[in-house]
């Protein structure tokens, strides 16, 4: 059991003689039974190649490490045996066998190999929970995008009924969009009290939940005591889940409250700020599909870093990119690398052999005890050597060209939205097509400056990744000196990014009216702020406020349509709810993707308060 580890999974070093199969072995069987029965010619197909067990001895094959002592029914797992657990009218069996001889007269348990497999079993569990998420993506995705019911599945309704997931969040943000341009005021006012309302409803959903699961058999198991579980929908059956649900929605209404009482005539100037946006934006309405490009350039980066990044056939896959024309090719390579294993003391541990040749090898001579043992896929090149630098090169240059991609998207927006502004006849004397005029300006002349902008935020990023890496490397050995040094680090790296992410978006703004370089910009901006500091920190992050409460807003109202949908409970339509291995998925996609389409809108009337505010 010294390669069930999720580690030999990931990085196939094992310690242990390793060969290839044609197939898992299905039976139980030791080396010492084997000799005894008819199943030695079964037995030799999972020892080394070219041994001949008539003419050893069972101990003298186990000395050289020819063959295996046992093998037991096993599954492939990532191109590797693994026990076949399962249970069998809640009994574990290995195979179709509870018990097993182990060879020396003693009958054993299955859970003793469950006990030694561990941490393969967690790799096996975390395999088959993603297995059933994908199955509930497959049954359940047509109804997260869009879901079209006839008249003839629920009765008394519309022929055709949109109850989509990602789709009613996406109309229901562009018709909240479009009421703010008529109604900014109203529409304001009724957000923050639907918010309120909505998460007081979730507050006496999870009370209900509580009192009703009171005296089920298991409910009162504490959180700690459940442990960490494959299922999480075993999570909603305890009344501490439900608890702990309802105090976090406390805490936050009562934050949402006390913020609105205590900030109540800011509100009102806020809110005459988001009505000049909200006309900005009427002038401008391409601008609400600008987001759309934004999210096609992204996903063009996350794919290529991607690509670049992937393990193919598991191997190596890192080539280190031309500077000049920031591209990479994958490569793989499936050649197989050799080293010495030994019990003791040899100068040659750990170094590369060819086993064709290490038996006549000085390591051999040296050490007789030594084998020369697969340990895993790629090469032991300089290029091999350097390959975790590649890995955050790679890094380095995703976190780069993703924030140009972001920085292009604010320019664009800052341009189109100054044009409105600073028009002294409004339309007339605003281009004819903002959006494009403002794209076609970033793109010829601020090119240079959006890449500085975000070559230094991507530094910042890279420093980050690296502390967390240090961290990882170090969690085993660290004193607490080195620990509250690390913890400081992070800190004031996490700090810095977000400094340097408001300052360069000011910065953009900047560029995008003035179009001066972007340390010329930058240094405007922050001393304008700075000389407006009061206003910047109540007024524009009220604003900030509301918008993020009409994101909320949003999101809670998609996330309970969806959970009465997917778990059964919208009466007239339970039929038509997919069979799934755990409805939360479903649900929880359609949060995040519902957070992610609202904020893709607010971000365009963001941008526009944000502009306007620094050009006023």
């Amino acid at each position: 059991m010294k390669c069930a580890s999720p580690l030999v999974l990931l990085e196939f070093q094992c310690p242990t003689p390793q060969i290839c199969v044609e197939k898992c072995p299905d039976r139980f069987l030791t080396l010492l039974n084997a000799f005894k029965t008819a199943d030695l010619k079964y037995y030799k197909s999972y020892c080394k190649e070219g041994v001949d067990l008539s003419t050893l001895s069972a101990p003298e094959v186990l000395k050289t490490g020819l063959c295996p002592a046992m093998i037991l029914p096993s599954k492939p797992l990532s191109r590797r045996c693994f026990p076949a657990f399962s249970k069998k009218n809640g009994v574990l069996v290995v195979g179709n066998q509870t018990t097993f001889d182990d060879g020396q007269g003693k009958i054993r348990n299955a859970k003793d190999l469950l006990e030694g497999a561990g941490n393969a079993t967690i790799v096996r569990e975390a395999r088959q929970l993603a297995m059933k998420i994908f199955e509930d993506y497959t049954h359940s995705w047509y109804w997260i995008l869009i879901q079209v019911m006839n008249m003839s599945v629920i009765p008394h309704s519309l022929a055709l009924l949109f109850d989509s997931g990602l789709v009613i969040a996406m109309v229901i943000s562009l018709i909240f969009i479009i009421l703010l341009r008529f109604l900014a005021g109203i529409m304001v006012w009724v957000m923050i009290i639907l918010v309120i309302l909505v998460i007081g409803y979730g507050i006496f959903h999870c009370y209900m939940e509580y009192a009703s699961l009171k005296g089920t058999p298991g409910a009162n198991v504490t959180l700690q005591e459940l442990g960490l579980q494959a299922d999480f929908s075993v999570y909603l059956q305890i009344q501490q889940t439900w608890l702990a649900f309802m105090i976090i929605l406390c805490i936050v209404e009562v934050i949402i409250i006390l913020l609105l009482i205590f900030l109540r005539k800011r509100i009102l100037i806020a809110i005459a700020l988001i009505k000049e946006a909200s006309r900005a934006i009427g002038y401008v309405m391409s601008s609400l599909f600008y987001p759309l490009l934004t999210f096609i350039l992204l996903a063009l980066v996350i794919a290529y870093w991607a690509v670049t990044a992937i393990k193919k056939n598991f191997s190596v896959g890192w080539v280190l990119p031309s500077l000049p024309a920031l591209t990479s090719f994958l490569s793989t390579s499936n050649e197989p690398v050799y080293k010495v294993f030994n019990d003791t003391a040899c100068e040659y541990s750990r170094n590369t052999c060819k086993p064709e040749t290490f038996n006549t090898s000085a390591a051999k001579l040296a050490c007789p005890d030594a084998k020369c043992l697969f340990a895993f896929y790629g090469g032991e090149s300089p290029y091999h050597k350097y390959l975790i630098a590649f890995q955050f090169y790679n890094v380095f240059l995703f976190f780069w060209c993703a924030n140009f991609v972001t920085a292009l998207g604010q320019v664009t927006l800052a341009g189109a939205f100054a044009s409105y502004y600073w028009a002294s006849k409004k339309p007339d004397d605003m281009p004819a097509f903002p959006i494009f005029s403002s794209l076609g300006r970033a793109l010829r002349y601020h090119t240079g400056s959006m890449a500085f902008g975000s070559l230094i935020l991507a530094i910042v990023q890279v420093i980050r990744v690296l502390l967390e890496y240090v961290d990882y490397k170090l969690k085993g050995a660290q004193n607490r000196f080195a620990k509250f040094l690390l913890c400081c680090l992070k800190c004031c790296f996490w700090c810095l990014e977000k400094f340097i992410k408001f300052l360069n978006r000011n910065a953009y703004i900047m560029i995008a009216i003035y179009g001066k370089n972007f340390c010329t910009s930058a240094r405007d901006a922050f001393f304008l702020l700075m000389r407006n500091i009061i206003r910047v920190a109540v007024l524009d992050k009220v604003t900030d406020f509301l918008l993020f409460l009409g994101k909320l807003l949003i999101v809670a109202a998609v996330g309970i349509l969806s959970f009465f949908f997917f778990s059964g409970k919208m009466k007239g339509i339970e039929s038509t709810t997919p069979a799934l291995n755990y409805y939360w998925v479903p649900i929880v996609t359609v949060i995040i993707g519902s957070y992610l389409i609202a904020h893709g809108f607010f971000s365009v009337y963001a941008m526009c308060v944000d502009t306007l505010f620094l050009c006023f």
